[in-house]
Parts: structure tokens; C-alpha cells; sequence
């Protein structure tokens, strides 16, 4: 019998990803015995500090990606969103199923709707994104750091004395917690992170049995659409640190793609979209990228990466 080991984290939206990946392999391969090997990460033992203070992305992949060298585990799964820009040589991502939905949502404590959040309110959220993008549209709002696994937060909405929490809608939907949802988020008040609500199946790039494994659980519209999206984030060279977003939809032949930079504070924030053939969605999320650098994104990135830098030498 041929044992297939996939590597994940333990938390219960990750879980949920790897079993999800396991019974698609069990399907067309039930001879096969897969197994989850469950590694705890950095990301998972640092829950108290802001991840843009702590290392950002990798903080979540690179022990596992470690076992996958070292051939502890056959393939790893992950949330696409948080894989870094560059993958460690001799990994690869084998396969990129359909994207779930990859807006954000709104999770009020009064069912208020983003809009009807009351003055000085109290937001929850765990990404600079996020709450740049609040402060751009309602600089009223109070946003408070929020760590944890989903489920963790949620039930900081209720013990901490939040009036709201934003959390992406795919975990929530695969948790089946959407009876929580008060609102989606439009991609004009919330764009998503890079890669959200896609998983990256992760491999080693000279496997080719992995490779013809995971090969039927690849959907060409989310690759193409996540690949994009990633040319843009690695073009910016953005992590954690950085307020940046990007969100691509392939639509018959045609790639569209919005991206934004912003500062930290939401006082200013450059919107740039692209479209374009398919056969070119890297170029287009390049391109992109370098439009919004030229509408003053470079500005921003330089100050916030040169105020890192002083915070590490003060």
C-alpha cells in the first residue's frame, strides 16, 4: 500500500484544507493510505504580537516546508495567502484547486453592517491590509490587533468587547460558521490579500509521482488568477509588513486584476486595474504592480520598510 504523508498545521480551518485534499486523493486513488502529519509553526506559537512586527508570511509555512525538504512529508497544504512571494529552491506549488470565495466579511456582535458600525467603534483585524483599508473609509473606527486561529477570534468578538471582527469569508465557509457572517465585503470598501480564499498545494519540484498525484485537482482559472496575483505581490516585494492587495478573476480569455497600495494609517491609498490576455497574466501582475509604484507606491513602501528598519536599530 502506498503511503502518502501530507503536512499541515493543526488549527482546525488548516485541518479542514488538508482533510479536504486528503479525500480528493482518496477518490481517485483509494488504494492509496494518506495520512496528516500536523506541524506547529512559528505563526502558531507567537499569538500575541502583530505578524507584521514578527517576521510576516513565512511565519506560517517554513517548518513545514522544512519537513517537505528533508522528506518528513510527501506534499504539504497551505493557505495560498500565506505563502510568501519566493518559494525555497527545490519546492514548487504542484497544484492549485478552485478558489472558494475570496472576499472578506464583516462579523458584528449587533448585526451592524460595516456602513452602521457606530462611531468609534471597535474593529478586530489580523492584517495591516485590512485595517488600512478601514481606516481609508471609516477613519472613525477604532481597529485593535486580533491574532489566533478563526474560531479563536470569533470568540474574541464576544470576550474582548469588540463591535466587529474582519476575517476572510473562505474559513468561515469551510468551517460552515456563515450563519455568523453580518456582511460581505465589497472589493471597493475591502480588496483581499493576495492568493485569499485558494489553497497552495505544495511539493518538491523534482517529485514527478506528487506531481502526476495532484495534477487532477489543479484548476487552470484559480492558477492563472493566484499566479497573477503573486507576480504582483513578488514585484512589490510585500509580506505581512506592507498594506497591499490584489485580486484577479480570469474571465474567458481575459485576466482582470485590481491591486492597491496603501499606508499603514489609510491616509493615502493608490487603486490601479489591468486587463489582459491570459497568455500574459504574470506580465499583468507586474505591470501592475509597477503602475502603482509609479502613482506613489514606491513612496509608501520605501517610508514603511525605512520605519521597520529604525524600530529593529532603536
Amino acid at each position: 500500500m502506498k503511503v502518502i504523508r501530507i503536512g499541515t498545521r493543526g488549527s482546525p480551518l488548516a485541518l479542514w484544507q488538508a482533510e479536504w485534499v486528503r479525500s480528493q486523493i482518496l477518490v481517485l486513488h483509494p488504494d492509496y493510505k494518506v495520512e496528516l502529519i500536523k506541524i506547529k509553526t512559528t505563526g502558531d506559537r507567537i499569538t500575541d504580537v502583530p505578524l507584521a512586527q514578527v517576521g510576516g508570511k513565512a511565519l506560517f509555512v517554513k517548518e513545514i516546508e522544512v519537513a517537505l525538504i528533508e522528506g518528513g512529508i510527501d506534499l504539504a497544504v497551505h493557505s495560498m495567502k500565506d505563502m510568501p512571494a519566493e518559494i525555497p529552491s527545490g519546492l514548487c506549488i504542484g497544484a492549485v484547486p478552485k478558489r472558494e470565495n475570496p472576499l472578506d466579511v464583516l462579523i458584528s456582535r449587533n448585526t451592524h453592517s460595516f456602513e452602521g458600525l457606530p462611531k468609534g467603534a471597535r474593529l478586530g483585524s489580523s492584517s495591516l491590509r485590512r485595517g488600512a483599508q478601514v481606516r481609508h473609509v471609516r477613519p472613525d473606527i477604532a481597529v485593535l490587533p486580533l491574532r489566533g486561529n478563526l474560531d479563536t477570534r470569533i470568540r474574541k468578538l464576544e470576550t474582548e468587547g469588540l463591535d466587529a471582527i474582519i476575517v476572510a469569508a473562505a474559513g468561515v465557509k469551510r468551517l460552515g460558521l456563515e450563519d455568523r457572517i453580518t456582511e460581505y465585503l465589497s472589493e471597493a470598501i475591502m480588496l483581499p490579500a493576495v492568493g485569499q480564499g485558494a489553497l497552495a498545494i505544495e511539493m518538491r519540484e523534482d517529485d514527478s509521482f506528487v506531481q502526476r498525484l495532484v495534477f487532477p485537482l489543479d484548476h487552470r482559472e484559480t492558477r492563472l488568477a493566484v499566479e497573477s496575483e503573486r507576480a504582483f505581490l513578488c514585484r512589490l516585494e510585500g509580506g505581512c509588513q506592507v498594506p497591499i492587495a490584489a485580486k484577479a478573476e480570469v474571465i474567458e480569455d481575459q485576466l482582470h486584476m485590481t491591486g492597491l497600495v496603501a499606508e499603514v494609517d489609510g491616509s493615502v491609498l493608490f487603486r490601479e486595474v489591468i486587463a489582459g490576455s491570459v497568455d500574459q497574466h504574470e506580465d499583468l501582475g507586474a505591470e501592475l504592480a509597477n503602475r502603482l509604484l509609479e502613482m506613489g507606491g514606491e513612496k509608501i513602501l520605501s517610508d514603511i520598510l525605512g520605519r521597520a528598519v529604525q524600530d529593529l536599530t532603536t
